[in-house]
């Protein structure tokens, strides 16, 4: 009896390991693979009404005008070059639309000039327009805007803002606009990156904007958050807020071009609420940290353009704040302009904190028009009346010790060395959000920072 039931039991299992099931074989992923050229050509002369895709290390010419429209998506893949005609050219991405340039380190996407020997406002730039809220006013609209520069059109193509300050109009990642910022009327001019209403949803992240001939980047309202930005010798202001924008901006760098500036008088920051400094909200109020502002003038020798001004012009009822920031060699430093503003520094609504300012003198810190309401030098208000901000003056630009702020192409070093005084004393604000990133260092890099290598361009 024995025998049969180990029989059995032999038998069972032997039917038992033959039945058991194989394992199945990894699925087979499909590969997706992009064709070697491109059939729709390599010329960009119509406007973009359905989703399109520029092919990674292909070079694109723009012979005109384009506009991203009927809520399509432009996607450009890493390594792509665009090269645009001469003139008043810009890619216009238009509410409801989105533009998704998304490059690598090793392979950033180029926007720059056709031209044999490219200059600056050679062509548009790029002009992003979103659905988020603005103070402005258009055709009796409020909260929509026209943006400057001459391309709007009877198909409304030029107007920004809405009520969704979430609108996605895509994302920028590694991305460099060269020679871009037509000069389309004075003050009306095209810069190297327009941004009209744009919301939050959207991504900015490792842009920079060389040899604009307005201002290197510009926000009509809004609500977009950027981080990694680099302004290189643009001509006008590096970074130009207006209409009720509310973005946060860290780990930013601007160069000066000391031969160059325009006439209109070049600034680092030009923050306004509005055109006339009215009370209308949604109030320009953005928040910019970390920041690396290199002027124009290295040393109190050096011979600069007649028409840079100062490193910020915070005015007409503005309530921008300025945080954790190096800022040299302009002739002037911060100037707050007008009561408004004056109020907005005195009640909190505008922060001017952890500031080292270096090779600028007398007018670091200086106020126009605000004697009925700012009870205080600026100066004072800012290093005596509140220590505990951190904000203070250094001579030379040199004394920042920052390792090559004015150096030449490979040479340029923005970062600054391990004694540096800018390495230690930042300040704390509520207005630093969930955004950004806590440091221990003012300015847009730490020592050996690499953030701002190899996808750039000096």
């Amino acid at each position: 009896m024995k025998k049969i039931i180990f029989g059995i039991t032999a038998l069972t299992l032997m039917l038992a390991v033959s039945c058991k099931k194989k394992d199945d074989p990894a699925p087979v992923v499909p590969v997706v693979t992009t064709p070697s050229e491109d059939s729709l050509g390599y010329t960009l002369s119509a406007d973009i009404t359905a989703n399109r895709t520029l092919y990674a290390g292909k070079t694109y010419t723009m012979s005109s005008m384009i506009y991203v429209k009927n809520n399509a998506t432009l996607t450009i893949l890493p390594g792509a070059t665009i090269k645009a005609a001469k003139g008043k050219n810009a890619l216009v991405i238009t509410r409801g639309a989105k533009l998704v340039a998304v490059g690598k380190v090793d392979s950033p996407i180029v926007f720059t000039s056709n031209e044999g020997t490219p200059t600056y406002g050679d062509w548009g730039g790029i002009v992003i327009l979103g659905k988020a809220t603005t103070n402005a006013s258009f055709n009796s609209v409020p909260g929509q805007g026209e943006i400057e520069g001459g391309i709007n059109n009877s198909a409304g193509d030029g107007v920004y803002g809405g009520t969704d300050d979430n609108d996605n109009s895509g994302k920028l990642k590694y991305v460099r606009i060269e020679y871009g910022g037509y000069p389309f009327q004075p003050d009306k001019e095209l810069n190297s990156l327009t941004m009209g209403g744009v919301g939050r949803g959207t991504e900015i992240d490792y842009v920079e904007c060389s040899y604009g001939y307005d201002d290197a980047f510009e926000w009509f309202g809004g609500t977009v958050n950027c981080k990694h930005l680099i302004a290189y010798k643009t001509l006008d202001d590096n970074f130009d807020c207006d209409f009720g924008f509310r973005g946060s901006i860290q780990y930013a760098i601007s160069v000066c071009d000391p031969a160059r500036a325009d006439v209109s008088g070049s600034n680092g920051w030009e923050i306004d609420n509005d055109a006339s400094g009215s009370t209308t909200a949604p109030f320009t109020a953005p928040v910019f940290a970390n920041v690396t502002l290199i002027g124009p003038k290295q040393t109190s020798t050096t011979t600069i353009d007649g028409n840079f001004k100062r490193a910020a012009h915070l005015r007409r009822n503005s309530r921008a704040s300025i945080l954790n920031s190096v800022i040299m060699g302009y002739p002037t430093g911060i100037l707050v302009d007008g009561s408004k503003c004056g109020s907005n520094l005195m009640n909190g609504d505008m922060e001017l904190k952890g500031l080292a300012v270096a090779g600028i003198g007398s007018k670091s810190f200086d106020t126009v028009g605000t004697t009925s309401t700012f009870a205080y030098k600026l100066t004072d208000f800012l290093t005596t009346v509140n220590a505990s901000w951190n904000n203070g003056t250094l001579t030379n630009t040199a004394d920042a010790g920052l390792t090559a702020p004015y150096g030449a192409g490979a040479a340029f070093d923005p970062n600054p060395t391990s004694a540096s005084p800018v390495t230690t004393g930042v300040a704390t604000s509520s207005k630093l959000s969930s955004f950004f990133t806590t440091t221990t260092y003012k300015g847009a890099c730490s020592p050996g920072d690499t953030w701002w290598k190899t996808w750039s361009k000096f």
